[in-house]
């Protein structure tokens, strides 16, 4: 494994952990916001919006850097990205 795939597979696992809690956040306040299951009584609705709006850029952000090389990473382990050949001189 080269330096920058294994760059790339440290992005992916970081960004992991702090996706996981913000998909959860989202969701909540998704089921905050209308009322289901319950969970009207954590959060007021105009409250649980305005949270639910803050959180839609960092979770765009955090889907793009964490998706995109962990995208690149499983196309060159199922070979459709394949490796560069170094390029030969031709001769004259």
């Amino acid at each position: 494994m080269n330096r920058m795939n294994k760059r790339l597979l440290k992005v992916v696992r970081w960004t992991g952990w702090p996706l996981f809690p913000l998909v959860m956040a989202f969701l909540a306040t998704g089921y905050m916001i209308s009322g289901r299951f319950g969970m009207g009584r954590w959060m007021d609705e105009q409250s649980a919006l305005a949270l639910h709006k803050l959180l839609h850029g960092p979770l765009i952000l955090l889907v793009l850097v964490h998706s995109l090389p962990a995208m690149y990473l499983a196309w060159k382990r199922s070979r459709w990205i394949r490796n560069r050949q170094p390029s030969q001189t031709l001769p004259p």
